[in-house]
């Protein structure tokens, strides 16, 4: 495993949070392959980057603003595979909300990536919610859109067997 593809993969992870805070959905493409499988949980599922890419772009519109962070990253590389371990923690502001006018989360994303001719990307990613705070309205924008918001714990899912990074 070399320490460059390491740097490689962080930086990918790290660039998600820059395309979400950005709105700059156009880097989801240097983030992910065309055919990701990105489950957030619930329907919340894609397996299509052109459609993931819409819908994030309208969900995240109304937001005036959001800070995604990514940290304690775990990367292990495989030749021109890799998985990979990391929290995040998100803050969503819409003004004017009743009841409150931001929405917090922190939780975890388990990927796994494949080596590309442009790099790395994503090609699997789990995400899930382990606790938030504020008004849940704040990122309920369309009714039929809704995140898990069980709390799932890394410890639950590695018992379960589902955490892939320790597969």
């Amino acid at each position: 495993m070399s320490s460059e593809d390491v740097v490689a993969i962080i930086n990918v992870i790290n660039l998600y949070g820059l395309a979400m805070d950005s709105q700059r959905w156009d880097l989801f493409d240097r983030i992910y392959t065309k055919d990701a499988d990105v489950d957030f949980g619930g329907a919340s599922h894609w397996t299509d980057l052109a459609k993931f890419k819409a819908d994030f772009e309208a969900f995240h519109t109304p937001f005036d603003a959001t800070q995604h962070l990514m940290a304690g990253h775990v990367v292990d590389v495989n030749g021109d595979t890799a998985k990979a371990f990391v929290y995040g923690y998100w803050r969503l502001l819409r003004r004017g909300v009743d009841g409150g006018e931001f929405w917090e989360g922190s939780g975890w994303y388990d990927d796994a990536l494949v080596r590309t001719k442009d790099g790395w990307r994503i090609a699997k990613r789990v995400c899930r919610v382990t606790w938030w705070a504020g008004n849940p309205l704040v990122q309920e924008v369309f009714p039929e859109v809704k995140f898990s918001m069980t709390g799932t714990s890394p410890r639950t899912e590695a018992r379960a067997g589902r955490l892939g990074f320790l597969r």
